[in-house]
């Protein structure tokens, strides 16, 4: 039997001038037996209005998209079947998948952007800095 290795690293898209938030992926490297049951977990520290994504990284490849929370339905998929649910409770918005495959060895990375009030009283997204 294969066995699946992940490895989780999290990232954070701010807006600038607030103060800090955080996106844990608290297991840092997994092994998963091909065909079990996968979860990668990423808990955040923000309380305000926010857009979690999931990204895969594969071997000598670039940062695909996979997964995308938005405020609307908190369950949500892609075609891979990979799923993700968002529980503001409890601050986390978990990878999973029924039946992981040798082909899901990879680096995955949890985001977190949020965005912040403006001056008149309305919520906006604040531009990102450029370097």
């Amino acid at each position: 039997m294969l066995s699946v290795t992940l490895l989780l690293l999290g990232m954070l898209f701010t807006a600038r001038g607030t103060g800090a938030q955080l996106v844990t992926q608290p297991d840092g490297h997994i092994s998963v037996s091909e065909g079990n049951r996968l979860e990668l977990r990423c808990n955040y520290s923000y309380g305000g209005s926010i857009y979690l994504f999931w990204y895969v990284q594969y071997p000598s490849q670039g940062l695909p998209f996979l997964l995308k929370y938005l405020p609307g339905p908190t369950q949500v998929k892609d075609i891979k079947g990979f799923e993700a649910e968002f529980k503001k409770d409890e601050k986390s918005f978990h990878l999973k998948k029924a039946s992981a495959h040798w082909n899901d060895s990879a680096k995955y990375f949890c985001a977190l952007c949020y965005t912040v009030p403006e001056s008149a009283g309305g919520a906006g997204q604040k531009p990102s800095q450029t370097l």
